[in-house]
This record gives structure tokens, C-alpha cells and sequence, in this order.
């Protein structure tokens, strides 16, 4: 497993950096999928669960980001997926620039599928673009469905919400139909999964709309 030191790249062309990688990616037939959430929503644990559900169709791999620690890289790794940790200098989020080196450090031969594991926080995540193709945000269950209201923009600008760790409903207030209403608001578009990758629940549902969007992107290869 790799560990890289990323410094801020961001610049006045950080949207045009992003849109020639995202054309590159898909080029080369590989999606890009930038993983937003706040820490302890359980984005390692979902994505364990994408591996073995996936068991090699697509072929994915990890780009784990993080101000410091390289822990869910090891994790994913031993969950044998490859993965590469990003360390960020303190910054809360993944621009272009950044995603570009931590994408340049992986052998991305055969790959189907990236998944940017994004700084964890629901504010800086949104406002700068990675070139990835899909923007998938994480909110778990013991959160609260007010999340929609504190900060729109993640919703606003993201494909789908996954709504993660749905086993611990009966011991939340959390109500799914609330938060749906509140998210879809923002975002009329935004495609909604409720699941629990714990039980595995509503996983199917995920798993094949990233499977089609793996799909639409090599059909524009």
C-alpha cells in the first residue's frame, strides 16, 4: 500500500482540470466516484461490502483520503482491494490537481471503478471539483434527517445519497421519508439508497446503479 503527500492545487482552472481528467477517465473506460460524507458514516464499511459484493465484477479500487492516518487504506487492503492513501497537508477536501496525483500513484490497468474516499465533512467536499464522474454522498442513520436543511450544497451537488446504517432505525429518530423529502427538494435528480451494509440491506439497489453508470462510461469510451 502507498502513502502520498498532497499539497492544495486548487487554482482558477481547478473546474477545467477536472473536466480534461474526467475525459481522460473516460477514456480510458474508468469511473470516477467521489465518496462524501461526515466522518463515522461508515463509507470503509460500505465499500468493504461493494468489494465483496462485487467479488471482482466491476473490478474496483480505492483512493483514500485523509488529513492524516492511514488506516482505512489498510483496511481496504486487506479486504483485497487496492488502495492508495492520500495525505492532504490539513486540507478538508480533494481538488483536481489533488485527485489527479493520487490517481497517478495507482496502477489503474483493468480497473472499472475509483472510489475517491473523500476528507470527511460535509462542507468542503462539495465545493470543489475532483473530475469524477458520479458524486455519491453518505448520511447514516445517526445523523438525523435534518441534514438537508444544515447543508444543501453536499445534496445539491451530488448524483445520489446513500443513507447508511438503516439496522439502527428503531433506536434513532430518523425518519427516511422526511429526510427523502427535505433531500429531493434540493435535488429533484438526486437518486436515493437507503441501506444497512452491515445486514445488506437495499444494496442490491446501489450496486446496480453503480454497475450502469460503470457501463454508460464505457459505452462513451
Amino acid at each position: 500500500m502507498k502513502v502520498i503527500e498532497l499539497n492544495e492545487s486548487v487554482t482558477e482552472s481547478n473546474d477545467q482540470d477536472a473536466r480534461d481528467l474526467s475525459g481522460q477517465l473516460t477514456g480510458r473506460g474508468i469511473l470516477l466516484v467521489n465518496l462524501m460524507s461526515s466522518p463515522g458514516s461508515g463509507k470503509t464499511t460500505l465499500l468493504k461490502r461493494l468489494a465483496s459484493d462485487f467479488a471482482g465484477e466491476p473490478r474496483m479500487a480505492v483512493l483514500e483520503a485523509d488529513i492524516a492516518s492511514d488506516v482505512d487504506a489498510v483496511t481496504m487492503e486487506e479486504a483485497g482491494v487496492m488502495s492508495v492513501q492520500a495525505h492532504t497537508d490539513g486540507m478538508c477536501h480533494m481538488d483536481a490537481g489533488m485527485t489527479r496525483r493520487g490517481l497517478e500513484a495507482m496502477d489503474l490497468d483493468g480497473i472499472d471503478i475509483v472510489f475517491l474516499e473523500n476528507v470527511g465533512n460535509l462542507i468542503c467536499p462539495a465545493e470543489f471539483a475532483t473530475g469524477a464522474q458520479k458524486s455519491v454522498m453518505i448520511l447514516s442513520v445517526p445523523e438525523g434527517d435534518d441534514k438537508p436543511l444544515k447543508y444543501p450544497l453536499m445534496f445539491s451537488e451530488s448524483d445520489a445519497l446513500v443513507i447508511t446504517k438503516t439496522d439502527a432505525l428503531p433506536y434513532f429518530d430518523f425518519d427516511i421519508c422526511t429526510c427523502e423529502e427535505r433531500a429531493k427538494r434540493l435535488n429533484p435528480d438526486l437518486r436515493i439508497f437507503p441501506v444497512s451494509a452491515k445486514t445488506g440491506s437495499g444494496m442490491r439497489e446501489l450496486e446496480d446503479w453503480l454497475r450502469a453508470a460503470v457501463r454508460q462510461i464505457k459505452q462513451e469510451k
